[in-house]
């Protein structure tokens, strides 16, 4: 038989269980300050992971310390300004990518070593074009090695072009992708298609092909090489980017939408960039004529 409790143990059962639902209550509610809380651990880890930036890679220009090039040499110079361009970059990667392998000399033996041997060999071929019809420069050899800037110190590169910016001490390698006829790949290697200057364009749908300018203009003076360089590098980047727009539009249009809304426009930023191209010679030589007559491009299926 059960017995009923007393009153006194009926109030007492109810103050221990009252008890109890308080302190649980104040389990949870810390429970859930605590886990509102940041803990020190992650800040920590956020530190780590800023201190792991790498920094960057610095180079001294080229393009700015070259004599006048003479025409007949200026596509292989910009090809392998380009690709001294192309080596600064791939060593960067390379730098972020090993972010804290090897010991303290890593960088200078696995990144920054390597980095100046393939740009003595580059400059070498750079002084050699020139050589062959002018005098050939000497003492670019002193400008292979390359050093790492530590964070916060600045991309003094000195390499790749800005296109329509001319950002001499920064990115100015006035290298760009401009070439004899297309654009640089890494190896150096031209994509040349009759003389002229193309870019990649999707199957069936065509390249557009513009006649090159690089190997039409006379002798660069020094003092117009980093602009001339660079608005040829601008060249390629409207090319590149009207084979963008070829195939972003296909079947867009009536019969005349690639000449009106494509190849018009084109002609026309290509005529701008001709025309600072001789006027940047104009300065210092003769300023060439009939240049213009490059700037009309054509759909070549």
């Amino acid at each position: 038989m059960s017995r009923a409790l007393p009153k006194y143990n009926k109030r007492r059962v109810a103050i221990i269980g009252g008890a109890a639902a308080v302190a649980l209550s104040g389990a949870v509610i810390a429970g859930t300050a605590l886990a509102g809380t940041p803990s020190k651990s992650s800040s920590g880890n956020n530190a780590r992971t800023l201190a792991a930036s790498p920094g960057t890679i610095t180079c001294p220009d080229v393009a700015s310390k070259l004599p006048a090039i003479p025409a007949s040499a200026q596509a292989e110079v910009t090809r392998n300004l380009t690709l001294l361009q192309t080596q600064i970059d791939e060593a960067n990667k390379r730098l972020v990518d090993t972010v804290g392998q090897g010991g303290p000399n890593f960088v200078n033996n696995a990144i920054l070593g390597p980095l100046k041997d393939k740009r003595v060999a580059t400059i070498n071929r750079i002084a050699t074009a020139i050589g062959r019809t002018a005098a050939k420069p000497t003492g670019l050899d002193s400008l292979a090695p390359c050093a790492l800037n530590a964070v916060g110190g600045g991309n003094a590169n000195a390499g790749k072009a800005n296109t329509g910016n001319a950002n001499a001490g920064n990115k100015a390698n006035a290298g760009g992708k401009a070439n004899n006829g297309g654009k640089a790949n890494a190896g150096g290697a031209a994509n040349t298609n009759a003389g002229g200057q193309t870019g990649t364009g999707a199957a069936g749908v065509g390249t557009i092909t513009c006649p090159d300018v690089a190997s039409k203009l006379p002798a660069i003076p020094a003092s117009a090489q980093n602009e001339v360089t660079r608005n040829l590098t601008l060249l390629q980047t409207q090319i590149d980017e009207a084979n963008k727009r070829l195939v972003d539009t296909v079947g867009q249009g009536g019969p005349n939408f690639v000449n009106n809304a494509i190849l018009g426009p084109l002609a026309d930023k290509r005529k701008s960039t001709i025309d600072r191209i001789a006027i940047a010679i104009g300065r210092t030589s003769t300023k060439p004529t009939g240049l213009d007559s490059l700037a009309a491009c054509t759909l070549t299926k």
